[in-house]
């Protein structure tokens, strides 16, 4: 039992000791961070004095001042700065070219309109008439727009029109490229009378440095027969006493034999307002080479046509029933008439133009199948004539009616020209025409400046027997002849009533001065 005490004694004094033991490390370990707190106090206490003695003695830029946050406490010096490898960046994805635009342009709404960008290859070859039309049908929403027919490509397009009236206003079709006419008969069909044309539009222009080439001689070569020729050409006796039937015709090709008998007219405009044609060239068209039909307000400038002069019908410009026309600094060569004026047409003035080859400047003809024609207010002076057949012309047919009065031909200097000055009442473009007493009356027609050279006859005035011409005036005419191949005649003229204003060279011994003794008063057939 003693033994056991002695053990339990043992056991209660080690475990006695222990907890004393634990009690001491936990004082100990206390006091060690009371004392480590308080060093690191004093330390930040320190540090916050010198920051602040320090910082008074630099400016402050920023509004009310900004309080520097103390550094942590280090004990041991700080390791130095490793950079961090750059993050590699981003892929960006290249932008996408876009496709051409089908109108490119200034301003939130394009207002070009590039035929190359409608699919035309502008080869000579591809037929572009669609990527034209397409163009056009975008062109046509756009006010203000313009269509480009760029230059150094040539566009092989049929027929087409590039119609109104829904269109907007102050089209631009610029040309300076080339566009060429179908040789081959089928894009014609059995005929067409026109292979690019306007209608209906406000404001339309057509400019530039580009052709429009019709490729007419084709058509040229199959002119039947019956086709209508120049009337004037039964004056002209060749000095061999011979009369040519027909004029005569360019060299045949390959083409011929191919294309329909009705010939198309290569640039016209129909129905439009404000028409403005300038810079460009149109060339070999089939028939006639520019049109206008139904317009008001045109102008011509800067342009030019050429074809042969032995070319068929091919009149240079033709107007018809068209008001307020301007043609000016414009040069024509053809195989018809570089400008003719027919029904309906007032108030215009050409002047500044060229015109040769070809059959002078018409009023006419008018009155054909007996119709009504009325033709007044016509200026044209200051022009170039060059190896014409006619100058200055008037030709009307038997049994037609209505008027032309008002005209005035001044300043036109001739050189080589056949008949510089014609009135001629009795047309007719066929073999045979039958006798009729209707006409269409002339009155007011003012001759003055025609100088220069012709070869066959100096003038010729040929006036109805029932409604003679009255007011016919001839001033400072000074015409020379110059035998080439013609015989030559003295001027002619029948019932045609006026007035000389100064001696004329040749002497016109035969205008009968004043008024006819039998004037008829003008009836309501001739009214206009």
């Amino acid at each position: 039992m003693k033994g056991v005490g002695l053990r339990r004694l043992t056991f209660m004094f080690l475990v006695a000791f222990l907890v004393w033991s634990s009690s001491i490390e936990t004082c100990i370990a206390r006091k060690s961070k009371h004392w480590r707190q308080r060093r690191h106090a004093a330390s930040v206490s320190l540090y916050k004095k010198k920051t602040k003695d320090h910082s008074h003695g630099h400016h402050n830029y920023h509004n009310g001042g900004t309080k520097t946050k103390p550094p942590p406490y280090k004990t041991t010096p700080p390791s130095p700065k490793v950079k961090a490898p750059p993050s590699p960046k981003p892929k960006v994805k290249a932008p996408s070219i876009p496709p051409p635009q089908k109108g490119y342009g200034n301003g939130q709404q394009s207002k070009v309109f590039d035929v190359l960008h409608f699919g035309a290859k502008g080869d000579g070859k591809t037929d572009d008439t669609k990527a034209f039309q397409a163009a056009w049908a975008a062109a046509c929403k756009v006010q203000a727009s313009t269509v480009v027919v760029p230059a150094k490509f040539i566009f092989l397009v049929g027929p087409i029109s590039f119609s109104g009236p829904y269109c907007q206003a102050n089209i631009v079709f610029q040309l300076d490229g080339t566009i060429i006419a179908p040789t081959d008969s089928k894009p014609w069909g059995k005929g067409i009378l026109q292979w690019l044309e306007f209608t209906k539009l406000k404001g339309i222009t057509v400019q530039g440095k580009g052709i429009i080439d019709g490729r007419g001689s084709g058509w040229w070569l199959d002119a039947p027969y019956e086709d209508p020729y120049d009337d004037e050409r039964k004056l002209i006796i060749p000095l061999n006493n011979t009369v040519q039937e027909r004029p005569p015709m360019p060299a045949r090709n390959e083409l011929s034999g191919k294309m329909p008998s009705i010939k198309p007219t290569a640039l016209r405009f129909y129905g439009s307002f404000n028409v403005t044609v300038t810079g460009i060239t149109i060339q070999n068209s089939p028939q006639c080479h520019l049109k206008f039909d139904n317009c008001i307000g045109v102008v011509v400038h800067d342009m030019s046509v050429s074809s042969p002069g032995d070319s068929p019908n091919t009149d240079g410009i033709h107007l018809q029933n068209s008001k307020d026309v301007l043609i000016h600094a414009t040069s024509l060569a053809c195989g018809d008439d570089c400008v003719s004026i027919q029904t309906g047409c007032s108030n215009v003035y050409i002047h500044n133009v060229n015109c040769g080859p070809g059959h002078g400047i018409s009023i006419g003809s008018l009155g054909k199948d007996n119709t009504k024609a009325c033709v007044s207010n016509i200026t044209v002076r200051d022009i170039m004539m060059h190896n014409t057949m006619n100058g200055v012309r008037i030709k009307t047919w038997q049994g037609g009616s209505g008027n032309v009065q008002g005209v005035l031909f001044s300043n036109i200097q001739v050189s080589e020209v056949q008949l510089p000055i014609v009135i001629d009442q009795f047309y007719c473009d066929k073999r045979t025409c039958k006798n009729q007493t209707a006409a269409v009356a002339l009155s007011g027609i003012t001759y003055e400046k025609i100088r220069g050279t012709y070869t066959v006859k100096p003038v010729h005035l040929a006036c109805s027997d029932s409604l003679p011409c009255i007011g016919v005036t001839l001033s400072a005419i000074q015409l020379k002849p110059m035998q080439e191949r013609y015989h030559l005649y003295d001027p002619f003229c029948w019932q045609s009533y006026g007035e000389l204003t100064t001696p004329t060279v040749p002497p016109i011994a035969c205008l009968q001065i004043g008024k006819p003794p039998n004037n008829r008063v003008q009836s309501n057939y001739d009214v206009c």
